[in-house]
């Protein structure tokens, strides 16, 4: 299941919208999410992520689904550093 990152804005930033934005995709994305997908997440067009907002969207991901997580298209600095800090927790 491919999630686009950018339907939640292009500038993440809180720990606050983080959660609201993994509730939402929760009650509206996940809904169809079979046991055996992997759930990519396209970081295409963010322009700022922090590690706090990515913190919150995953850790929901994790604690509520056992399925695989993909990240694609986090060549951009601040996806890439905020991703290797949350990921290396």
């Amino acid at each position: 299941m491919l999630v686009k990152i950018n339907n939640f804005g292009d500038i993440l930033i809180s720990r606050p919208a983080g959660k609201e934005a993994f509730l939402m995709a929760k009650a509206y994305v996940f809904k169809e999410l079979a046991l055996k997908d992997d759930i990519i997440l396209d970081f295409n067009e963010i322009k700022v992520l922090t590690p706090s907002w990515v913190d919150e969207f995953i850790s929901g991901i994790k604690s509520e689904y056992k399925n695989p997580i993909q990240y694609i298209n986090t060549e951009n600095p601040s996806v890439k550093a905020s991703l290797k800090t949350v990921l290396s927790e």
